[in-house]
């Protein structure tokens, strides 16, 4: 009995002895090494169901392997394990390639969404300076700016996902400032409009010929101050006009230039801007407009309508808060021509082929490119 136990334990020991252990595969080592390259290229963000199921292959092989190595060491079969690892890497080094692909796409699509961008913030940021637009539109304008910024930092980097998600906030930030300069722009493309200040015009004009008198024609879209004689044009001025003042003037302190048939109802030839024919705003016609505006909630309760406004000198590069400035030899030159009288239209453009309206046909254009893939 006692030999026949030595002779099995001789026996178990040589087994074990000469037992050959196989090797872990090696692809178990580089399947680990391309998950943790393929999570640094990105490939969780760029890739999300490709890799996970890649993940899943090779958590199955961990699996595998964990089993195999469970084993007694003379039944373990690294074999099958190998062909899986092989597989997953197989599978790994086509996700290199896609995530390559998909990063060129990207890289492409950040790329000219980028230059789209940049394009319509060029093109809102002349419109808002043109319309001197309000301080509003000009923060969201200054913000877009910062963020397209930012992305091509995060471009340059091949951050690619996060480029794309900061485009969105400039996407926002544009299509604000569109809502808050786009109606400015609107009226000098509405035909109805356009009509009424050719009309106005016409009939400053016709009563010039009519009592040959002098009339002026102010024409915000061309920045001009027409002068006629007797129904004909005799002389041109360049102007400026307010801070708001492509639009129509609705109370006081809103810095827009009034629209309207006016006439010169006083002289001054002593102001802080040198010379100074003064308006009669508000007309009826104002007055009238003034009242429905707060009738329908337009404007607050505590709105005034405003007043004082003149065609001054001062030079006509600046912005004015309502009114129509010249160069002082232009103004002194108008001041010595015009008499108190003098009839006056002030209209924002006589056809709707205009700098105001070809810039909102601009806007309109970036929006179309924008919607289309």
């Amino acid at each position: 009995m006692t030999r026949t136990v030595l002779a099995l334990a001789i026996f178990f020991l040589t087994l074990c002895g000469c037992a050959k252990e196989e090797p872990v595969p090696p692809e178990v080592k580089l399947a680990e090494a391309q998950e943790f390259n393929l999570w640094r290229a990105g490939a969780p963000l760029y890739l999300q169901e490709p890799f996970a199921r890649y993940r899943d292959a090779l958590d199955k092989a961990k699996n595998s392997l964990i089993r195999v190595n469970s084993r007694f060491r003379w039944f373990r079969d690294y074999q099958p394990v190998q062909a899986e690892f092989v597989r997953v890497l197989k599978q790994g080094d086509e996700l290199f390639k896609l995530l390559e692909i998909e990063k060129q796409n990207r890289a492409m699509r950040v790329g000219e969404q980028m230059a789209d961008l940049r394009e319509r913030l060029q093109h809102l940021d002349q419109c808002s300076r043109m319309t001197n637009e309000n301080r509003a539109s000009r923060i969201r304008l200054t913000k877009a700016e910062v963020i397209l910024n930012e992305v091509r930092t995060l471009y340059e980097r091949e951050q690619y996902r996060a480029s794309e998600e900061k485009l969105k906030d400039v996407e926002t930030h544009l299509s604000h400032a569109e809502k808050l300069i786009i109606p400015v722009l609107s009226r000098y493309k509405d035909k109805g409009q356009v009509r009424k200040w050719k009309k106005w015009t016409e009939e400053t004009i016709e009563e010039s010929a009519g009592r040959e008198i002098h009339s002026v024609v102010v024409v915000k879209a061309d920045r001009k101050l027409f002068l006629y004689k007797n129904g004909k044009l005799f002389k041109t001025y360049p102007v400026g006009l307010g801070r708001s003042g492509w639009s129509d003037k609705q109370r006081a302190r809103d810095n827009a230039t009034p629209e309207g048939r006016y006439r010169i109802i006083g002289k001054n030839p002593r102001t802080p801007y040198h010379r100074a024919l003064l308006i009669n705003y508000p007309n009826e016609e104002d007055w009238e407009e003034f009242h429905r505006a707060k009738k329908r909630g337009l404007l607050p309760e505590t709105a005034r309508i405003g007043g004082s406004i003149e065609i001054h000198g001062g030079g006509n590069k600046g912005m004015t808060y309502g009114c129509i400035s010249l160069a002082n030899d232009h103004m002194e030159e108008l001041y010595t021509i015009v008499e108190v009288g003098t009839p006056i239209a002030i209209v924002g453009a006589l056809d709707r082929q205009n700098s105001l309206s070809s810039a909102l046909t601009g806007i309109q254009n970036g929006r179309t490119k924008k919607k289309t893939p």
